[in-house]
């Protein structure tokens, strides 16, 4: 068979149009991966399956910095939390600067919301448009009640994160 320069062109293009779209399951982190570190209280360093450290951030969520109160708290609670043990990281796409905001999942359990329940994280409203709309509502009334019940942070605030400046 031959093909013409022009469609030889359009053929070179359309392979590397689906190259450049196709998933690439390395990529997926549907793994058991293994949480290494704990950078502060949404954030983790994993191996993935071909043991490449990876950098999490926390879907849906945000901790205080380690500069604030509850800041040390909340990468303490998340440490004993998911510390040397094996995680799924569920996430759906990158942002712009390819960093994976994931769900991490330890024995099927959202530690995402687990820090939400705890207190020592809240509901990131800016990027809830990213969240299934089941994670969005479970994740509202996770916070609704640490804040009802006064838990981790909400023992200092009650209505404004400003407050946890020092």
């Amino acid at each position: 068979m031959i093909f013409s320069a022009n469609s030889q062109g359009r053929l070179i293009g359309f392979i590397i149009a689906a190259l450049l779209t196709t998933p690439v399951a390395a990529e997926s982190l549907k793994c058991p991966c293994k949480v290494v570190q704990v950078l502060d209280g949404d954030t983790v360093f994993v191996l993935d399956q071909h043991r490449s450290s990876r950098k999490i951030w926390l879907a849906g969520i945000d901790a205080p910095p380690l500069n604030q109160r509850f800041g040390p708290e909340a990468r303490q609670h998340l440490t004993g939390l998911v510390i040397d043990q094996r995680v799924e990281v569920e996430y759906e796409h990158r942002d712009r600067y390819g960093r994976i905001f994931g769900k991490l999942l330890k024995d099927g359990q959202d530690m995402n919301l687990q820090l939400i329940k705890d207190g020592f994280a809240m509901h990131y409203k800016q990027g809830e448009q990213e969240q299934s709309q089941k994670d969005r509502a479970r994740y509202d009334r996770a916070e609704a009640e640490a804040k009802r019940q006064r838990l981790g942070l909400w023992s200092l605030i009650f209505a404004s994160p400003d407050i946890l400046q020092n």
